[in-house]
């Protein structure tokens, strides 16, 4: 997602990101989209909601955002991963989420295959932030259309998640999920996200296991 447009922000002119069309969309890009993360809690939510998206806009993720919240405990792994038959039934009847149950079932295993991943790495962040060295990358992009939909990193972090049990991690999707994590800064190079978080990502860095 990226290109660039001219969008009214605090009563001022601001060039953005093309894609952001909503208010929901704007708040997110302004504030989350391209943030590097290290929270743990945070990168599984961003799991979650990538893998709901295949075939969706973003647009309807934001929009079922917080029924995704609440209908998946905050997103707390732990309590997701002993979600049982039962659990699925009341999520598929639920209009907050998606319902697809395919992809509800994915949450629980991925929130199993996630815990593993922090018992052998001490953090899921540790272990997904090597797939760029640690750091950001700092992209140039100027439009879309010079936006991939994956990376060589992508691919390297789909086969290694799908080795390890995790469903709807396909390169598309963690590309998105990168995007989101903030492993790649993808915002438009006239976008004003842009710089802000180029000078942050400079001086960003985290200590990257070694276990693939």
């Amino acid at each position: 997602m990226s290109g660039s447009g001219a969008k009214r922000a605090g009563g001022r002119e601001r060039t953005r990101c093309a894609w952001p069309s909503s208010d929901i969309s704007i708040a997110y890009h302004d504030r989350e989209w391209g943030v590097p993360l290290k929270n743990d809690r945070k990168l599984f939510e961003f799991l979650v909601l990538d893998a709901a998206q295949a075939g969706l806009s973003w647009e309807i993720i934001l929009r079922k955002r917080e029924g995704f919240r609440a209908a998946f405990d905050d997103f707390d792994p732990e309590r997701i991963a002993r979600y049982d038959q039962r659990k699925i039934e009341k999520l598929l009847a639920d209009p907050g989420i998606i319902r697809n149950r395919l992809k509800i079932e994915s949450a629980i295993s991925n929130a199993r295959a996630f815990l593993q991943l922090q018992k052998e790495c001490g953090s899921f962040a540790s272990y997904i932030w090597q797939f760029v060295g640690g750091k950001p990358k700092l992209n140039a992009r100027r439009s879309l259309k010079d936006v991939p939909a994956t990376s060589a990193e992508s691919d390297a972090m789909s086969r290694a998640l799908k080795k390890r049990g995790f469903r709807f991690v396909g390169s598309t999707i963690c590309y998105a999920f990168m995007q989101a994590a903030g492993m790649v800064n993808d915002h438009a190079v006239d976008c004003f996200r842009h710089a802000e978080l180029a000078r942050r990502m400079r001086r960003w860095t985290i200590r990257i296991s070694d276990i693939q």
